[in-house]
């Protein structure tokens, strides 16, 4: 049962891999990381029991390589494989290596099946029982994808090892860490390395195994550094000490493996690998295992504990680790590859089918129903009544309504009738109103003139507020746009966004001339009569009490007071030295007398300068309290009509009007072919979800015969 979880796994591995889909689903795998040099190849091939990986200096392993170890008992020898993993567990692999390796090296007389072999996933059905030629066609795959120059890919080589001397394993092998560029090696050699491990050991369910030299400072492990940078715990992390043999003179790594230095949950098993002298003289990995056996056996520091040292107890260990996790994780990989198929069927189906046939039928049909959709949905998120109402930002008619009710209103309640125009100002007015006549009483003339300028500004915000409700029309419609079938045909996009962007346009004209038009017509005619208006009598009334609350209490002789009322110079007292003119402080105080009767003309520019005089002060303030007045009528009036027009001229007119414009547009079956002509995206796709599920659904029906 456990050799089956793990063969399961891999069968899974082989599922995606096979149509040529990255996986979508974290299989549970064991991840060899360390610096190069740290006899990380070594370790692997003790562990398979063959010599069959590259060698060289500098980065060897450019791709990774997913090495699917499967025990394969001989048939009629070992029954269910349990014979050979008991004696590999024991180390006692020697006889069956030597002998698979003569079966390896010259094919049997009877063309017999060798018992020792390797496939790759991109050379399906060819066995190599030469572990030679496995070398040769990872340098060859290798270069194939990288070139010969030092570089590295992300694209994985897939190599599945059948013998009777492994215990069921999958493992993989990503390159050395290195921090220096050699010869031809890209100058981020380092950051690519590094974001490659990391993709591959950040996955919750990689058991991440850290190879590390033992005659080098732990602290300094590149590997065990990494590792904890995902896994900070060391609860998935395990560590292996290589090149023990070679630690100087009394020194060892118990404290190491005791969890004293640098503790993981998983532990640490000290290995001796094949030394490169060994290597150049053929030294076979069945000797080498041999001596390692017997190097733990008879060191002082390792004898007690060496059942519990080097590769074959390494093997075992992992074996069990790997097996527990993926019995751990079955249940969650199962609902993950189910839930993925679900989302990629309904992906498929949203890209719809070919659009091979070309039948009018079928494509008037659809332009039919995707001009109905869209315009419908363009109803729907002005009035409200979408489904899929935002629960974060406000959207579609929302936002129209913000535009009316907080920017418009906003702005034209900020207008101050009185940020342009001055006290000087309205007295100059009101002079030039009364003509050559002055006039007795506030002049209505002076009233209506200024009143009308400032209903005028009130343009400016209107107008602008029918081109924000435009904007926001663009803004739903291009959100419309975004949807897939959209996204399948970029053609019939371009020709929505163009014709109803024309379709808002024409409406723009009618809508600013309304919206102009409200504006004139509360300039034209100034209803006096408004029932909200304040009169002049109560005006005049207003002024002269806040004007008399403000001068100081005066006294007759006797200590009486006098009544605010007798302050007030009566307008048909004749005017005295003091009190000047009839225009009162309009001109300079600092006037040349005449003399002799001789006048001097008027100059060319009438200006007024002088502060104003009390009746010029009253006069104004009862002007500016009229205009006040008024102009908060035709504020809250604009403010009421103006969205109401754009409304009805610019909204309403693209709710009920756009579907008729589309299908007047588009819906001709000389446009159709062009229309329905798919993007290169959307074909893509297509074949990409077709092979997601058809990897999918084997991956299913492997994971439901578990």
């Amino acid at each position: 049962m456990d050799a089956t979880l793990i063969k399961t796994v891999n069968k899974l591995q082989d599922a995606f891999a096979t149509v040529g889909v990255q996986n979508p689903v974290d299989l549970p795998q064991i991840v060899v990381i360390g610096a190069q040099s740290s006899g990380k190849s070594s370790v692997l091939e003790n562990i398979v029991g063959r010599d069959f990986l590259p060698r060289g200096t500098g980065i060897v392993t450019r791709r990774p390589l997913i090495l699917q170890l499967i025990n394969r008992p001989v048939p009629g020898v070992k029954p269910n494989g349990v014979a050979d993993e008991t004696k590999l567990a024991n180390g006692d692999a020697k006889e069956e290596t030597e002998e698979s390796d003569k079966d390896a090296a010259a094919p049997d007389a009877a063309n017999k099946e060798p018992t020792e072999w390797g496939e790759f996933l991109h050379l399906p059905g060819v066995k190599f029982a030469d572990f030679n030629k496995i070398r040769e066609e990872i340098i060859k795959d290798t270069e194939a994808k990288t070139g010969r120059n030092a570089g590295i890919s992300p694209q994985p080589i897939n190599l599945r090892i059948f013998s009777p001397n492994v215990l069921t394993l999958t493992l993989v092998d990503l390159p050395g860490l290195t921090k220096v560029p050699v010869g031809d090696q890209p100058k981020d050699i380092e950051r690519q390395i590094r974001e490659m491990i990391i993709k591959y050991i950040t996955k919750p369910n990689a058991i991440i195994l850290a190879v590390t030299a033992a005659n080098t400072d732990l602290a300094n492990s590149d590997g065990l550094k990494l590792a904890r940078e995902v896994d900070p715990e060391g609860a998935r992390t395990i560590g292996v000490l290589t090149k023990v043999d070679l630690m100087d003179q009394g020194t060892d790594v118990v404290d190491i493996l005791a969890g004293r230095i640098i503790p993981l949950r998983l532990g640490y098993v000290p290995v001796v690998n094949r030394g490169q002298r060994d290597i150049d003289t053929n030294k076979t990995i069945s000797k080498a295992l041999d001596a390692e056996k017997a190097f733990f056996e008879n060191h002082s520091a390792y004898r007690s504990k060496a059942q519990y040292c080097g590769t074959p107890f390494l093997a075992r260990k992992l074996n069990m680790i790997l097996m527990h996790h993926i019995r751990n994780t079955l249940p969650e990989i199962k609902s993950k590859i189910q839930a993925a198929l679900i989302k990629y069927q309904q992906e498929l189906q949203t890209l719809g089918d070919p659009m091979d046939d070309g039948s009018s039928g079928s494509q008037a049909n659809l332009v039919l129903n995707i001009i109905t959709e869209f315009t419908n949905e363009f109803r729907t998120v002005i009035d409200g009544n979408s489904n899929d109402l935002s629960s974060f930002e406000l959207s579609g008619g929302a936002r129209i309504a913000f535009v009316f009710h907080e920017l418009y209103a906003g702005g034209v309640n900020a207008l101050d009738p009185f940020d342009q125009i001055k006290d000087v100002d309205i007295r100059t007015i009101l002079y030039n109103s009364s003509g050559s006549s002055p006039a007795l009483f506030v002049a209505t003339t002076a009233f209506e003139v200024i009143v009308k300028q400032q209903i005028k500004r009130l343009e400016e915000p209107s107008l602008k507020c029918v081109n924000m409700v435009y904007d926001e029309l663009v803004r739903i419609l291009s959100q419309s746009l975004n949807k897939q079938f959209f996204k399948r045909f970029p053609n019939m996009r371009e020709r929505f966004y163009s014709v109803v962007i024309n379709y808002f346009k024409k409406a723009m004209g009618p809508t600013n001339k309304l919206v102009t038009d409200l504006v004139s017509m509360e300039a034209c005619y100034i209803n006096t009569t408004h029932p909200e208006f304040l009169n002049g009598h109560r005006a005049v009334a207003l002024v002269n009490d806040r004007m008399n609350a403000n001068k100081p209490q005066q006294v007759d002789t006797k200590g009486n007071k006098i009544p605010p009322s007798a302050n007030i110079t009566p307008a048909y007292q004749n005017p005295t030295e003091d009190s000047g003119s009839f225009f009162g402080s309009f001109f300079a105080s600092n006037k040349k007398k005449s003399k002799g009767g001789v006048m001097e003309p008027p100059p060319p520019v009438l200006k007024a300068s002088g502060t104003l005089s009390e009746r010029e002060i009253m006069e104004t303030e009862v002007i500016k309290m009229l205009i006040s007045s008024y102009f908060n009528i035709v504020k809250r009036t604009m403010i009421d009509m103006v969205p109401k027009a754009v409304m009805l001229n610019l909204v309403n007119h693209a709710k009920e009007g756009l579907q008729r414009e589309l299908l007047t547009e588009l819906y001709k079956s000389e446009a159709l072919n062009e229309l329905l002509e798919e993007s290169e995206f959307t074909t893509q796709r297509r074949k990409e979800c077709k092979k997601m599920i058809e990897a999918l659904e084997k991956a299913d029906e492997i994971v439901g015969a578990v």
